[in-house]
């Protein structure tokens, strides 16, 4: 039997595991992630988050997909641990270091469900993103073709890789079909999540994604961080950013130096119990 809490950040939902007090070891995470992921047979969520004993830090973050692949990281997952390690009683601290698989991230706890996120320097170029081609170049506005569909194209990392494409409407992306087709690119041997994004103005953003792994989500941090980097790059918008989702808004600071700084909300839904 396995212990969980369903969260949320604006929409992007999870299953968290306290595996600090009941790790999971011999477990095939992949499998099981698969299976309680499922909205029609499990519980259904965009993820599965293991929180567990970190070795740098204090806590460490395991995110798998609902695909079974596992992430490096998740941005709306993070902000959810922030609230799961204090609501479990692992810390009181209003900062918290954590080890993802895209390095240790700081999470700054302010109060009202929200969380502010160190997210690091965002990669710039080929080889931080992990594409084909010169790893020292970068990828800005370059055209690409994938299913018939054409956009010009922006890649990013944030720990895990993005491409951005800015469009006129962004609602009026056939995601459903453009998404998997440039998630799976051969640009990238990795496959990519994939952010349509349309520019209100130069301080609002409004992003529709697909995840890898995962297909259409109400959101995603790591993209919001990715588009907002992407459209200073293009000369489209400030460094500070509203983006705005289909499950609610993220503020986001691309500092001078290069760090990205997400601040949004984070939410209980339930807890129950997993048979295993």
């Amino acid at each position: 039997m396995i212990p969980f809490t369903k969260m949320h950040g604006i929409g992007n939902d999870f299953v968290l595991v306290d595996a600090i007090r009941r790790p999971l070891d011999g477990s095939d995470l992949s499998e099981l992630a698969r299976r309680i992921c499922d909205r029609k047979l499990g519980i259904g969520a965009d993820g599965l988050i293991l929180v567990e004993n970190g070795g740098s830090a204090p806590f460490r973050m395991r995110m798998f997909n609902p695909d079974g692949s596992e992430g490096e990281m998740c941005g709306n997952g993070v902000r959810c641990i922030a609230l799961f390690l204090r609501d479990e009683g692992h810390t009181r601290a209003e900062e918290i270091p954590l080890e993802t698989g895209a390095g240790t991230l700081s999470l700054q706890v302010l109060g009202d469900g929200k969380v502010r996120v160190d997210m690091g320097r965002a990669g710039l170029t080929r080889g931080d993103v992990g594409m084909d081609g010169d790893p020292s170049e970068r990828f800005i506005n370059e055209p690409m073709e994938a299913a018939g569909y054409e956009i010009r194209g922006t890649a990013v990392s944030m720990g895990n890789p993005h491409l951005i494409a800015f469009v006129e409407d962004a609602r009026s992306w056939p995601l459903d079909e453009a998404g998997p087709a440039f998630e799976r690119h051969h640009l990238f041997p990795r496959r990519t999540n994939v952010h349509f994004v349309q520019v209100l103005d130069r301080r609002t953003l409004v992003q529709r994604t697909w995840e890898r792994g995962a297909g259409a989500t109400l959101a995603c941090g790591t993209g919001a961080c990715a588009s907002t980097v992407a459209a200073w790059l293009n000369g489209l918008a400030e460094r500070s950013t509203t983006v705005r989702l289909p499950g609610g808004e993220l503020e986001i600071e691309y500092a001078e130096d290069g760090t990205v700084w997400m601040t949004g909300p984070a939410a209980t839904v339930f807890s129950g119990v997993w048979p295993g």
